[in-house]
């Protein structure tokens, strides 16, 4: 049984998808990060860099976007790749090849307007990935307005089914320049379904280019379906069998979605009504809790260790509190590990994880139990809707792996970098801080002279000081014939301290 929740706040929607009552997918959205990828937007060129052949647009979302050249000329590849579909039509690749061979200043000038589309949310620091390459898709077409191609998705796998798509899409009267693509929910669409909605489409795109031609500044054309609709589209498309909602005012737009294609498929919309939050009741938040650890244990009792650097994320698997008969070491060790596979698969759609990522399996002895361990992740990772690569073993047992990034993970969403550690995690023991503080004392009394002096530190490291290294602190001050006085100061970072002169007051600055 598959079933969506949503719970509506204030400030945040979030989307689960549950599995026979597990969670198998999680998406947070909050209201002040509004979803990006999929608008249109009137752009303005401010800034283009010459040697990695890119440009800077402001969209007026912030941070300004960022694109390459290779993302303004015609590129039928990443179409391909982006909707995982064929192209039925032929397309010139060494008209392409020439195409890139251009400068993009030969494309883009400063202050130029440009029709663009987001293809990347902005994470981070960094701005949105944009594109000129415009697609916009409905439920069952993408249109696209600057390339006529058209293409049936892979997914459709049915030969009758892509053959009576292949054929319908060339009987449309399409204007020139602009092709099709049949996305997967199409196969069970009527022919009056598809010619209604590309008519849709293509009145969507006639708005954009007027409001386009209006617009004097930067602005918004047009903005992709929201986590409501997605959730209703999703629904229906996947025959999932209950949506369960716990705000009366969404209940109703999804009711009012799910009325125009109510024939399609018999979805259960359910308003709740329980006291007792419906993330709770259905064990949502302890999973969510569960997901942002950084360690993971496993019901076999290994587990994972989730970490991450500039680069890349790391999995590591371990064995952890599992119990291991000799006689069937290799056994177990490959149990822990199909299992550390189905949760890792997991794991990445929740913390939505993305980028290149390594996974350090129990090393195993059997090159049929790495496959059928290598087998079992493939097969898990089918159901993520992120685009995933999945690289072979190496004799260490590293399984290299890519995840399509569209947006920040679920550590980015609700965590921020902390100002005391800034970021690391980790401090400086109490320990080390009184080495440092000794040597700062040799420094200030034997180079600065400085002979009369007020120390001042963070309560938790006085204390430390005055059970551990208070007296040899003194001891050493009297040896060279200095005085020192030790004062406390809550608002101090706890890896900081001061040295004061009691002559004059200032602070020494060492």
């Amino acid at each position: 049984m598959y079933e969506i929740l949503l719970n509506i706040e204030s400030k945040e929607t979030r989307y689960a998808l549950l599995k026979n009552g597990v969670l198998r997918d999680l998406t947070v959205e909050r209201k002040k990060e509004k979803q990006l990828t999929g608008n249109i937007y009137r752009g303005c060129v401010k800034n283009i860099l010459h040697n990695i052949q890119s440009a800077f647009i402001d969209i007026n979302e912030g941070e300004n976007g960022f694109i390459h050249i290779s993302d303004i000329i015609k590129n039928t590849k990443k179409f391909e790749q982006l909707f995982d579909m064929d192209f039925d039509l032929d397309y010139d690749i060494n008209a392409q090849k020439d195409q890139e061979a251009m400068a993009i200043e030969q494309l883009l000038k400063p202050d130029q307007p440009v029709l663009v589309q987001v293809v990347k949310e902005p994470i981070g620091s960094k701005g949105a990935r944009l594109t000129s390459n415009i697609s916009i898709a409905g439920r069952y077409l993408v249109l696209l307005p600057n390339s006529y191609h058209c293409g049936v998705s892979r997914k459709i796998e049915d030969p009758a089914a892509r053959e009576r798509l292949k054929k319908l899409i060339r009987s449309f009267e399409m204007p020139q320049e602009m092709g099709l693509i049949c996305r997967t929910a199409s196969a069970s669409a009527t022919t009056e379904m598809l010619v209604a909605e590309a008519n849709d489409l293509l009145q969507h795109w006639q708005s954009i280019v007027d409001n386009f031609q209006k617009a004097t500044a930067p602005t918004i054309l047009y903005t992709e379906s929201d986590i409501i609709k997605r959730a209703v589209l999703t629904a229906i498309d996947k025959r999932y069998d209950r949506l369960l909602v716990d705000d009366y005012e969404t209940y109703q737009t999804c009711k009012r979605l799910y009325s125009r294609y109510a024939s399609e498929h018999n979805l259960v919309i359910e308003y709740y009504r329980d006291k007792k939050p419906m993330f709770e009741r259905f064990n949502i938040e302890r999973e969510i809790e569960k997901t942002l650890r950084r360690k993971i244990w496993l019901s076999s009792g290994g587990y994972l260790y989730f970490d991450h650097t500039e680069a890349m994320f790391t999995i590591d698997v371990n064995s952890g509190r599992s119990t291991t008969h000799k006689v069937d070491v290799e056994e177990s060790l490959l149990r822990i590990n199909l299992e550390a596979a189905d949760e890792i698969s997991r794991q990445l759609r929740l913390r939505n994880i993305g980028g290149l990522i390594i996974c350090d399996f129990i090393d195993m002895r059997l090159r049929k139990n790495q496959r059928r361990l290598l087998e079992r992740l493939k097969d898990c990772m089918k159901d993520d809707s992120a685009k995933c690569t999945i690289l072979g073993m190496s004799e260490f047992g590293l399984v290299e792996m890519t995840r399509q990034r569209n947006r920040g993970s679920l550590m980015q969403t609700i965590f921020a970098p902390c100002p005391y550690c800034l970021g690391s995690g980790m401090v400086k023991s109490h320990e080390s801080m009184s080495i440092e503080v000794e040597r700062c004392l040799k420094k200030i009394i034997s180079w600065h002279e400085i002979f009369s002096l007020k120390l001042v530190v963070h309560p938790e490291l006085a204390q430390y000081l005055t059970v551990v290294d208070k007296s040899h602190l003194f001891n050493m001050a009297n040896y060279f014939k200095a005085t020192l006085n030790l004062q406390t100061d809550d608002s101090l970072h706890l890896n900081d301290f001061h040295f004061y002169s009691t002559i004059n007051g200032k602070r020494i600055q060492v």
